[in-house]
């Protein structure tokens, strides 16, 4: 009988580096079990993307201020995990970001100066979970304001994540991991009955690893100002905006969430950055099955009560 082997695959999807790794004695069929989480990520896209019209995402936003749109159960059951997440978090997290404009911030090589306050101040008034209305019976979303826009940036690739897992594991698939650019869920074991071994990368150089954690069954999203920001003055802004100010946020550098979901992982990780250090870890002590591993501007590092690094 043939051993186990891992066998992986890497694509682009969601505008990321998808990895997709499943434990198995024959290739075929593991290639077969990736195929199924790769279509489901790509429906998941398809669902959520704004970059094409007909998304329902797309339908809700251009309806801004306008009328309430009709959407799949799907769309409106995340739509109210994320609303939920956001009072959690008290605004912290909140899919209505997408109002702000990308020639704000661009976080690329070119970016010189900050905006000014004023401005940005200007366009995070559309920023506001409050005003995304949820009809449960009639399955429909409106946005109050005209102008205001959702996005799942936030949250759309763990749920992609953990939805490839979902699909994979049905299919018979015992042990694998789906790595969502960093958003990743692991379940089972590996070849040599040891758990998977994921590294928390290096805030200050991303191709080296700062920490290891040996997970199974649980899920891991880093958020970190090394992915992408901009050097001004000398001073380094991470891409992670502030829904409050439209400022980006300063004081850590990268947040690490483990919990047994890839998409509260995902989506939590940003409004820890947000909230700071003893605010983000005061949340997370409060919480049940979740966990984090904070790096501060100075590289000091912070962990939430139950946490063991190795």
């Amino acid at each position: 009988m043939p051993a186990n082997q891992i066998f992986k695959r890497s694509c682009k999807l969601m505008g990321n580096r998808f990895e997709l790794s499943v434990v198995a004695q024959n290739e075929t069929w593991a290639n077969e079990k990736i195929d199924a989480g790769i279509n489901e990520t790509k429906r998941i896209e398809r669902l959520l993307t704004t970059f094409s019209d007909d998304s329902e995402t797309n339908q809700v936003n251009s309806n801004a201020g306008i009328k309430p749109v009709a959407v799949s159960q799907e769309t409106f059951d995340l739509v109210a995990r994320s609303v939920m997440i956001s009072k959690v978090t008290s605004g912290a997290f909140d899919i209505s970001y997408g109002s702000l404009d990308k020639k704000l911030w661009n976080f690329d090589q070119q970016m010189t100066a900050l905006p000014d306050e004023v401005t940005a101040k200007k366009l995070v008034r559309l920023i506001n979970y409050r005003n995304i209305v949820l009809d449960k019976e009639n399955c429909t979303i409106y946005l109050r304001e005209k102008g205001m826009r959702i996005g799942f940036g936030g949250i759309g690739k763990g749920y992609a994540a953990e939805r490839a897992k979902l699909i994979m594991k049905n299919e018979g698939v015992t042990s694998g991991v789906v790595n969502a650019s960093g958003d990743l869920t692991a379940w089972g074991l590996q070849p040599d009955g040891k758990k998977w071994t994921i590294g928390i990368a290096n805030p200050d150089a991303s191709n080296q690893i700062f920490s290891y954690l040996a997970i199974s069954d649980l899920a891991v999203a880093t958020s970190g100002n090394y992915e992408k920001f901009a050097v001004i003055d000398g001073k380094k802004y991470s891409h992670t905006i502030n829904p409050r100010t439209g400022m980006p946020v300063t004081g850590i550098k990268s947040v690490t969430i483990i919990t047994t979901n890839a998409e509260i992982a995902d989506a939590m990780a940003t409004p820890v950055t947000i909230m700071g250090v003893y605010a983000g870890l005061d949340l997370i002590n409060q919480m049940a099955d979740i966990e984090a591993v904070i790096i501060d501007d100075d590289d000091k590092l912070y962990t939430s009560k139950n946490i063991n690094l190795n």
